[in-house]
């Protein structure tokens, strides 16, 4: 790390600061990653252009059950229910007509939204809108006395660490809203910038993809009127398929604002007249204040790499998804919290030297499947379901809106995607011990809960109020099943004696009937980002498995020995 006030190397320009670690971006991917960081004991910088967040664009709606739990563990879940829609409002997505004609076909417990207790894992999804979340975010971090969160602030990379001489710190160029600008060195750098990202273009990595042919178009508007009219059942999401105007439409709270997405719009013309779009959605003639509007093309894309040495992309800024689904915020806090505790055990000292280098094998086919089971939803929008005779009375419209209710049935994936929101894994991967032989069940839909290493930990609840995950440690927790090893129990407690003491372990009995059912082992070890690592009825095994979960995959055999 260089000095304050030296000399960056080949310039005249003093280095006014040194930082540990560099978070450029202060969206949802990087204060995700700020506030894991800090709940490990980590300080940060975070440096972030905008000073205000914009509400008018509400961008990315959907929390899904996996985020919220992640949530769950920094403390936020409950304040970013507090900003959304409340849960008990609604549970579903609705095809219809219009607000005030024909339903075509429900998906109920959509995003997985549901009222009570949620079994899957501790938090069920919620409805929030991006910019009402980014403020939870944002409060967060400026509580934190572990976070140096600098608004108004834009980097510009000078020069990256190289990846064979990764100790070299990457300097960067501050620059402030009144164009002051200063020159900083970070020993560990983060593009968490977006889709345009600087980092990103600063490593030379490429955006790999294409996008979809046809614009959307997104408004935000108020009306006095809508509640009042609209005749279906409360929905999240309303699609409303019409020659007039195709898409979909939502409540932005339970007052009178509201958004709605446009799908396939030519922009080679005049816009739609966007008030007559959202009374031709509502189906009556209502009162419509547009607030902002703006157009856009869902892209496909995904980045060569995600970074190199001491330098690493999340977020947009590693990849773009399309939002159908409403995958991609999701897939971003999903990177952060990868990144987050290898980034922690560099820094604490029990990283191997492979750790860091597996966050981009384990994220980036995530990211890969899920921007093409989203671009696979985006095949099928509501203009797609049109018929001339969906609104039609009598025999011929009943015809018509059975017809449209079979198809709609493409779109359960869309709203049903447990397999792709809790059924991923990073089998195959250098940290994640050897599975069965089996081949992993892939699909979008379809999730059976399984403790096979590299799966999300199957959770159960402990008590009325006590989930699973609430048990375990910030560091590898290592779970074991009390009735099935019986009284040699201190040989699973005594692990501790046989791991290097600055790896976090911590062995928690569970005595709790039905809650290792699904393990199909004695132990299972879990790792800091509620991950399977291993699962086994040895301990010695578990004790390798370790070895190789913290970056030695080549000592394996050495530390089962």
């Amino acid at each position: 790390m260089l000095d304050q006030d030296q000399s960056a190397p080949g310039t005249e320009e003093a280095i006014t600061e040194s930082l540990n670690l560099l978070i450029c971006g202060g969206g949802p991917a990087g204060l995700v990653l700020a506030l894991d960081l800090a709940s490990r004991g980590i300080e940060s910088t975070v440096v972030e252009p905008r000073v205000d967040v914009d509400h008018s664009r509400p961008k990315a709606k959907t929390t899904n059950a996996r985020t919220m739990t992640q949530l769950r563990r920094l403390g936020l879940a409950d304040r970013v229910r507090q900003a959304g829609l409340p849960v008990d409002y609604a549970q579903q997505v609705t095809f219809c007509t219009s607000l005030t004609g024909y339903t075509l076909r429900d998906f109920p417990g959509a995003f997985q939204l549901q009222r009570g207790r949620y079994d899957l894992q501790p938090e069920c999804g919620q409805q929030v809108a991006q910019p009402a979340l980014e403020v939870v975010l944002r409060e967060a971090a400026a509580e934190n006395p572990l976070i140096d969160l600098r608004l108004g602030v834009t980097a510009q990379p000078v020069r990256l660490s190289p990846a064979d001489s990764p100790e070299t710190p990457s300097l960067v160029r501050l620059v402030t809203e009144d164009g002051s600008s200063s020159l900083v060195a970070a020993a560990r750098l983060v593009g968490a910038d977006g889709g345009s990202s600087t980092v990103r273009k600063a490593l030379g990595y490429a955006f790999e993809g294409t996008s979809a042919p046809r614009a959307n178009l997104n408004l935000l508007f108020t009306s006095e009127d809508l509640a009042q009219k609209l005749t279906l059942d409360p929905a999240v999401q309303y699609w409303v398929v019409s020659a007039e105007a195709a898409g979909m439409i939502g409540r932005a709270d339970l007052e009178n604002t509201w958004w709605v997405i446009l799908q396939g719009v030519d922009l080679t013309g005049a816009h739609q007249d966007p008030e007559a779009a959202v009374r031709a959605m509502a189906g009556a003639d209502i009162d419509v204040n547009i607030i902002a509007q703006d157009d856009w093309t869902a892209r496909m894309l995904l980045s060569e790499h995600y970074g190199r040495g001491s330098v690493h992309l999340i977020g947009d800024a590693a990849h773009m998804n399309p939002p159908w689904g409403g995958h991609g915020f999701n897939t971003c806090v999903g990177d952060a919290v990868n990144l987050a505790w290898k980034l922690a055990a560099e820094i604490q000292g029990w990283a191997g030297h492979d750790l860091l280098g597996s966050y981009e094998q384990e994220r980036r086919p995530i990211a890969a499947r899920t921007i093409a089971e989203a671009a696979a939803n985006g095949r099928a929008l509501a203009y797609d379901f049109l018929d001339p005779d969906l609104d039609q009375p009598g025999e011929r419209g009943e015809a018509a809106r059975a017809r449209a209710f079979e198809a709609l049935a493409v779109k359960r994936s869309e709203f049903h995607s447990l397999g792709l929101v809790l059924g991923y894994d990073y089998e195959g991967t250098d940290l994640v011990d050897e599975g069965d032989g089996r081949e992993p069940m892939r699909d979008p839909i379809d999730y059976v809960p399984s403790a096979r290493p590299g799966r999300v930990l199957p959770h159960a609840w402990v008590s009325e109020d006590l989930s699973l995950y609430d048990v375990l440690g910030q560091g590898f927790t290592l779970l074991v099943d009390s009735d099935a090893v019986g009284t040699d129990l201190r040989s699973w407690t005594e692990i501790h004696e046989r791991v290097p003491s600055e790896v976090p372990l911590l062995v928690v009995p569970i005595d709790t009937p039905g809650v290792a059912e699904t393990w199909e082992a004695s132990a299972v070890m879990v790792r800091p980002d509620q991950h399977v690592a291993w699962r086994g009825d040895d301990p010695a095994a578990a004790v390798a498995a370790l070895t190789r979960a913290v970056g030695h995959p080549n000592r394996k055999k050495v530390a089962a020995a």
